[in-house]
């Protein structure tokens, strides 16, 4: 697919960060949009960005979806061929995702099923849904956004990950085991599995958003235990920080994830359409992303221990 014009795209997660961009360069080449994601304010804008930048005669159309939930991606994937008048896409970007359920041993119950809900099985439900659309056309490409955390299921040997992590690592599976059975079954669609690295995204304020978190500001005591768990994990004497410092740490926290990330969601967009026209099957995005790859093939059973963090800038990763 060396050109996205005139062809019809499907981006879960096209709100904010790299689903946004992927929006707003499909539309700039004319490819016809069908964008959804479970936060309407943040969808309407990304739609009015799209409609802004999209080349004469595009279509976009949004849609307001729970990819956790199957009955609405059903009503989200009759609502496309309906509004496209159309009985095929050509891409599928399942992008949408969330943090939380950082323990499993400690994370409520109800937050780590969210969490696994809308990274594995908004993947799950998506692809079962669109799937025969993507059949249906002459040239069709499924692009399923996996992480960093789908081959290293921790954020350092301290920090536990596993939601999010698990489901991943079940994103990862799923797109390699499809390589195989559509270069068997269905040649005409490709797929890619897409790891991306540290992008500045607002995947934390919108990770609250959707587990009902209130912001940072006004989290109350037993709301910051997992933070303070956190910092101990870290080694710091988080007896010593008082709830409003902890607060204002939190904060500073998620706006330098956002402003200071070593690559942009525009960036990180660009990477991951340049690999669909390139046909790789394989899209690590970020410099940090290929060290930690490498880092972690080079000594698979050394990849939980402390001093892996100590190896990583052999590889081109600050630790």
């Amino acid at each position: 697919m060396k050109t996205f014009k005139q062809k019809i795209a499907v981006i879960t997660g096209a709100g904010t960060g790299m689903g946004r961009e992927l929006a707003r360069q499909l539309a700039a080449e004319g490819c016809h949009l069908a964008i959804c994601d479970v936060l309407d304010d943040n969808l309407a804008e990304t739609k009015r960005l799209c409609d802004d930048t999209a080349a004469a005669g595009t279509l976009v159309t949004m849609h307001v979806c729970d990819v956790s939930d199957e009955s609405q991606v059903l009503s989200y994937c009759e609502a496309v061929k309906q509004q496209h008048h159309t009985d095929h896409i050509n891409l599928l970007f399942n992008n949408a995702g969330i943090g939380g359920g950082d323990s499993f041993l400690l994370s409520e119950r109800k937050e780590w099923e969210r969490t696994f809900a809308v990274d594995w099985f908004g993947v799950y439900y998506c692809s079962r849904a669109f799937m025969p659309l993507l059949l249906a056309s002459s040239d069709g490409h499924i692009v399923n956004t996996s992480s960093v955390n789908g081959f290293w299921a921790c954020l350092g040997p301290n920090v536990s990950h596993t939601a999010y992590s698990t489901a991943k690592f079940a994103v990862k599976g799923f797109s390699e085991s499809l390589l195989v059975d559509l270069r068997l079954n269905a040649p005409h669609v490709k797929v890619s599995l897409v790891m991306p690295g540290h992008v500045g995204t607002n995947i934390g304020p919108n990770t609250m958003k959707i587990h009902g978190s209130p912001i940072p500001a006004d989290l109350d005591r037993e709301q910051l235990v997992p933070y303070r768990r956190w910092l101990e994990n870290q080694g710091h004497a988080a007896e010593n920080i008082s709830d409003a410092e902890l607060r204002a740490m939190i904060q500073q926290y998620m706006d330098d994830f956002m402003n200071n990330a070593p690559l942009t969601a525009v960036q990180a967009a660009t990477i991951i359409l340049d690999g669909v026209r390139a046909n790789r099957w394989r899209i690590l995005v970020g410099n940090d992303a290929h060290a930690l790859d490498r880092a972690i093939r080079d000594d698979p059973e050394a990849a939980y221990d402390l001093p892996f963090l100590e190896r990583l800038p052999d590889f081109g990763l600050s630790g």
